[in-house]
């Protein structure tokens, strides 16, 4: 399954910064177009919007006991305990709770203006790409502070998240006075000095060499395509209660995603690796064992034409063994005058073990291999019986109408 990456504007549905990408690792195409012009989105093809950062609130809050993702009355819940600490009317807002949350413990929720995503996924649903996932670009993350440096030389922005940060995310312009306020050589100094790993410090290719003088450290090429594949894959779905993306289209989507990053993503390449050697295992053991079985084959039929030119030596060329044995058995038989199991008196005898003992037939009529004796008459469980006492003698036993016919099965 191909992704479709968009990027949500700050303002009205308009143009959307896109990336496509067909293993989740790698973007194979980008750029900025309408909604209507964007790459189609048919069948195998997954739509992933990103919320900026600058369009997100992150709020911590301890969820009551009882209360945890799919709860009846989680956003009521939400907002009761954001009530006071948000500036909007909370009837605007949309709230998306943090996909490892747990009734009892704390727990990140993403705000943003519930308009202004609706109108989004309005204008590209009427476009013909539903999204299907709404991710947000920077979400709060445990571990050392991670910097993400954007936008262009004249208003470059500084994207923070990680432990040492106030709030799990921050979005600021990058100024003097904003490194001044965050004290960001002190959050430095925390993190390298400290048990925890260093800051790592991301750039786009624009701000890239500003970032390096301000911040004073090497900072790590990510383009913006980049950028949206790695907010995709991260576990948030901001697409919860009034906006969830419900229905099998999206479960069938999330079926693709899992089967794409196992085909692709880094982490699972020990899996790959695994499963390709134990298919080699089963592939040369199934080879083994044909090359047995074949060399096993062959050993029984040269034992079988040996058995025939020691029984037999005036047979020279062995082409099929049983056949040619039947037949020198038949000659065999015939310059002896022994008796068949195709002649008159074998099949009678067997026809005497099985007819009828209150019933003589009319007529009897004979040719080589098969015995007619018409006038008796047999049930259904008698001819069963019948058959199941001639099968080792090699006979099997019909009726047609008023006859019994009493056949040999295997024909030498």
């Amino acid at each position: 399954m191909s992704l479709l990456l968009l990027t949500l504007p700050p303002g009205a549905p308009g143009s959307y910064d896109f990336a496509l990408s067909t293993d989740g690792q790698h973007a194979a195409r980008h750029g900025n177009a309408a909604a209507a012009l964007l790459p189609p989105a048919g069948r195998g093809v997954e739509v992933v919007a990103m919320v900026p950062a600058t369009q997100l609130s992150w709020q911590r809050v301890e969820l009551p006991r009882g209360v945890g993702p799919g709860a009846p009355r989680l956003r009521a819940t939400l907002v009761g305990l954001l009530e006071d600490q948000l500036l909007d009317d909370t009837e605007g807002l949309h709230f998306a709770l943090d996909p490892e949350a747990r009734a009892g413990q704390p727990a990140w929720v993403a705000v943003c203006d519930r308009a202004w995503l609706a109108a989004h996924l309005a204008a590209l649903d009427a476009a013909g790409r539903p999204v299907a996932r709404i991710v947000p670009e920077l979400p709060p993350r445990a571990g050392g502070a991670r910097i993400t440096v954007t936008g262009e030389a004249e208003r470059p922005w500084l994207l923070l998240c990680g432990d040492g940060v106030p709030g799990g995310a921050q979005t600021l312009p990058l100024t003097p006075g904003t490194l001044a306020l965050l004290d960001a050589d002190q959050l430095r100094a925390a993190s390298d000095a400290g048990d925890g790993p260093a800051v790592e410090l991301l750039a786009e290719p624009a701000v890239a060499a500003l970032a390096e003088q301000w911040l004073n450290r090497p900072a790590r090429i990510q383009p913006a395509a980049e950028r949206l594949l790695a907010a995709s894959r991260t576990a948030w779905d901001l697409a919860q209660f009034e906006l969830a993306r419900t229905g099998r289209a999206r479960a069938a989507r999330r079926l693709g995603a899992l089967w794409r990053d196992f085909l692709h993503a880094p982490p699972w390449r020990p899996a790959r690796w695994g499963l390709a050697l134990l298919l080699l295992v089963n592939l040369a053991g199934l080879n083994l064992w044909a090359w047995r079985t074949q060399q096993a084959l062959q050993a029984r039929r040269a034992q079988i034409n040996a058995t025939l030119t020691e029984t037999f030596p005036q047979v020279k060329a062995v082409v099929d063994a049983p056949v040619q044995m039947a037949r020198e058995v038949a000659a065999l038989r015939q310059a002896t005058g022994a008796a068949s199991d195709r002649d008159l008196e074998p099949m009678l005898a067997a026809f005497g073990q099985i007819a009828p003992a209150q019933q003589a037939p009319t007529a009897l009529e004979f040719r080589a291999g098969e015995l007619r004796a018409k006038g008796v008459q047999i049930s259904a469980s008698a001819l069963a019986e019948g058959n199941q006492r001639l099968r080792p003698l090699g006979y099997r036993l019909g009726t047609e109408g008023d006859t019994l016919v009493l056949r040999q099965e295997a024909m030498p």
